[in-house]
């Protein structure tokens, strides 16, 4: 095979070297039993058990209480703007923080169903920092609060969770999922497209606290109530069984790896070294306030955008791709998933000085 570029787009992203080739393996025979996994029933003991253990690996990886489920849905995080709300708040109110250009998605699909209370917003700095959760203007009687745990435009993570005391707190953990240890119990629901850290597109990953279940409004569709999946293990319809193998593959790998602590640590030492060069630089600016930086997605700006428009097509031909930022803002932006190499870090940082070298 020849040599792979350095992969840094931000979704669907990076999947681990192994477990593709553990998959192309499998591919025409899965289990021994003479088909693919693309050509087996979803009713098949065959995937039962995959299901099953991607289920289980996820909540031993996560470290998820016993009172959760894991559902594997379809739709990516833009059905759960939809859902979450649908099920849960029936005409109520719900605070939800506006830290960027997903929670902005996801607060436009909460208003068809009630109220929408902005606890508190980032817009007016464009999005660079993360509100202190202390200082959240929430609302006593809310249904739940909405957070989005990382935005990947902007380049900025939650690095502590609100306490919403008896609200139910809800987050979209799409782009950070699996990326380090976190509190699961302080969450009452937990949504997740799983293009980033988890598999590849096409599945979603729900994980739902048992009395959240009680809470889902009567009388809806029966594909969009998340008691449906609940009751029938996900398989309540045809499941996206290749990308659930992937995600049970993927956690697997996690777990050859040491775990979510050995990830972490990764993911900390790559976005360090990474910071650090963005730091020490007076051509590189990065665009995310310094408490509130993401593990996963570095954004960046240089002195110009011919300059970065130059970056982009120089980084290309040096085998780096995915580095253009979001159409939305422009800039550079670096996505450094867990599967990202460390080594791929430093051809990046190594490129970056060069390029600075001969630009200054």
């Amino acid at each position: 095979m020849a040599e792979r570029p350095l992969n840094f787009y931000a979704g669907p992203a990076i999947l681990p070297l192994e477990v593709l080739r553990q998959a192309r393996e499998e591919l025409l025979d899965f289990n021994n039993n003479g088909l693919s996994i693309l050509e087996i029933s979803h009713r098949s003991k065959d995937y039962a058990a995959v299901n099953a253990a991607a289920e289980a690996d996820l909540k031993e990886v996560f470290s998820v209480p016993d009172n959760y489920r894991v559902l594997f849905l379809q739709g990516g995080a833009s059905l759960q703007f939809g859902m979450v709300p649908m099920n849960f708040l029936q005409g109520g109110k719900a605070d939800y923080v506006n830290t960027g250009a997903w929670a902005k998605k996801a607060i436009k699909e909460a208003k068809v169903f009630g109220q929408v209370h902005i606890a508190a917003s980032a817009e007016d700095k464009n999005f660079s920092y993360v509100p202190d959760p202390a200082g959240l203007d929430l609302t006593p009687d809310a249904r739940y609060v909405h957070i989005t745990s990382n935005e990947t435009i902007s380049g900025t993570q939650w690095n502590r969770y609100p306490d919403t005391g008896d609200v139910p707190l809800v987050a979209d953990m799409s782009s950070d999922i699996l990326c380090r240890k976190i509190p699961v119990e302080k969450f009452a629901l937990i949504y997740a497209g799983a293009q980033k850290n988890l598999g590849p597109a096409g599945v979603t990953v729900v994980i739902i606290r048992d009395d959240m279940l009680e809470l889902c409004a009567e009388g809806l569709t029966t594909m969009l109530s998340y008691r449906t999946h609940a009751e029938k293990d996900s398989l309540y319809n045809t499941p996206p069984v290749f990308s659930v193998y992937l995600v049970g593959l993927v956690l697997k790998w996690i777990k050859n790896q040491g775990g979510l602590a050995e990830i972490e640590s990764r993911n900390r030492e790559k976005a360090a070294r990474l910071y650090e060069t963005l730091d020490g630089s007076d051509f590189f600016r990065p665009t995310a306030a310094k408490k509130d930086r993401s593990l996963m997605n570095v954004t960046f700006r240089l002195p110009s955008e011919e300059l970065e428009a130059k970056f982009i097509a120089e980084s290309s031909g040096a085998g780096m791709v995915g580095l253009k930022g979001h159409r939305s803002v422009g800039g550079i932006r670096a996505s450094i998933y867990n599967a990202f190499p460390p080594e791929g870090v430093d051809k990046l940082i190594e490129f970056m000085k060069n390029f600075e070298k001969a630009n200054s």
